[in-house]
């Protein structure tokens, strides 16, 4: 009977090319991150210059992968923007809950306002993701609604301090916002200084002791900031 070939019960047969399987493997999803981890650096990068509307096949191509690569990490636009500003919504958030937790009302409306618009002269593609409406995001719904609650308990807290004026509405944000966008697309400091100035404008505006009355509130919502085409 012929002597059969010892195996080390430890070694792991190689693959086809000589690597072991789980060498492979290992590569394989090294691969893959590297993959992810360039796709999303060149959405950030478009979405920032170009808005969250770019094209995915120009992402794909900046990121130096093929489309069907971009789709296999990200079936969808909505999915790629809620990743690549993951950290940036989150942030976001915490300007909210920060401005609600001052002691000071009006210091906390207008940390809020200064610190969104300045969001949006210096990154176009995080404002549009934070104020866009995707019907297929993980709760959309739910976020837009709390940042809304949120602004609203802002306005309240300033009236009742005596130092936003009475007759302001939460939709009166939404314009200021619009307002804002308008001055995006110039240089970084162009649309800094030209949003601070809009901004100290506004809130000016915004303070008690106007007395003249204003129209009636424009039904306008965070939705209306940006409508995906």
């Amino acid at each position: 009977m012929p002597a059969q070939r010892s195996r080390n019960p430890g070694q792991m047969p190689a693959s086809a090319n000589g690597t072991p399987p789980s060498a492979a493997g290992s590569a394989l999803r090294a691969d893959a991150r590297h993959n992810r981890d360039r796709i999303l650096e060149a959405a950030r990068e478009a979405f920032t210059t170009q808005g969250i509307d770019v094209p995915l096949t120009t992402i794909a191509r900046r990121a130096g992968v093929g489309a069907a690569t971009l789709y296999r990490r990200f079936p969808n636009r909505a999915a790629l923007v809620t990743e690549a500003f993951a950290e940036q919504l989150a942030v976001c958030v915490a300007v909210l809950d920060e401005a609600l937790e001052d002691p000071d009302p009006w210091h906390g409306f207008c940390s809020v306002i200064e610190k969104l618009c300045t969001m949006q002269a210096t990154d176009r593609g995080f404002t549009d993701a934070f104020l866009s409406q995707f019907p297929d995001a993980f709760d959309y719904d739910r976020e837009r609604v709390r940042a809304e609650n949120s602004l609203a308990q802002l306005v309240r807290r300033a009236k009742d301090a005596g130092r936003l004026r009475p007759d302001f509405h939460p939709s009166d944000l939404v314009l200021l916002l619009l307002a804002n966008s308008g001055i995006v697309g110039e240089s970084k400091q162009v649309s800094l200084a030209a949003s601070r100035r809009l901004v100290a404008y506004f809130l000016q505006s915004f303070q008690a002791g106007h007395t003249e009355p204003l129209p009636p509130p424009a039904p306008l919502g965070l939705q209306h900031i940006h409508q995906p085409q």
